[in-house]
């Protein structure tokens, strides 16, 4: 073998060699790219997943405070409606008092009515006026029509049981007789 062969094989030893580095560079390279590519992808799929975890926490924050909102306004509805036929039985019991020997008796269920009505008044309990208001069925349960030229037609010209509003909601609507035209 000549000094120049050995050359020759050494340089072609050499530029195989660096072509073998160059491919395994290219394809580390390459293979850098995809794992960056696709922790690239992984981080946006769990910064999106972030977010709408995010969304999700906060509308159960709010839908969370409004129930509390709602049960700190409404909570004692039921109690409520359970008082609201005691003071219809009072009222009854008033309007047939009679001051025949029975003034106490009749002075202390005025008194009672009015501390109930007070104490629903604090709770935010109104009565609905209906005589000779329009009749609205949102806030109105007709019971009975009757004919009148003294009152314009679908006025309410009697009431048999009060209706109550809780704050703006609804608590019992009034039960009442609405005129008709007369024919």
């Amino acid at each position: 073998m000549k000094p120049q062969d050995t050359v020759e094989i050494s340089e072609e030893a050499t530029a195989e060699g660096e072509n073998a580095s160059v491919c395994s560079a290219n394809e580390s390279e390459s293979s850098l790219e995809e794992q960056l590519s696709a922790k690239d992808k992984e981080a946006r799929e769990n910064w999106d997943r972030f977010l709408r975890e995010r969304a999700d926490l906060e509308n159960y924050r709010k839908r969370v405070g409004r129930e509390k909102e709602e049960l700190l306004n409404y909570g004692n509805k039921s109690l409520l409606e359970e008082i609201l036929p005691v003071i219809d039985n009072l009222e009854r019991a008033l309007a047939h008092v009679s001051d025949d020997g029975q003034g106490a008796v009749a002075e202390g269920i005025r008194m009672t009515h009015a501390m109930l009505l007070t104490a629903l008044k604090k709770f935010n309990v109104t009565p609905i006026v209906s005589v000779g208001a329009p009749f609205d069925s949102a806030f109105h349960q007709a019971m009975a029509q009757i004919p009148s030229d003294k009152h314009e037609p679908n006025t309410v010209v009697e009431e048999y049981q009060k209706g109550y509003m809780l704050k703006e909601r609804l608590l019992r609507p009034s039960m009442v007789s609405v005129a008709t035209a007369v024919k």
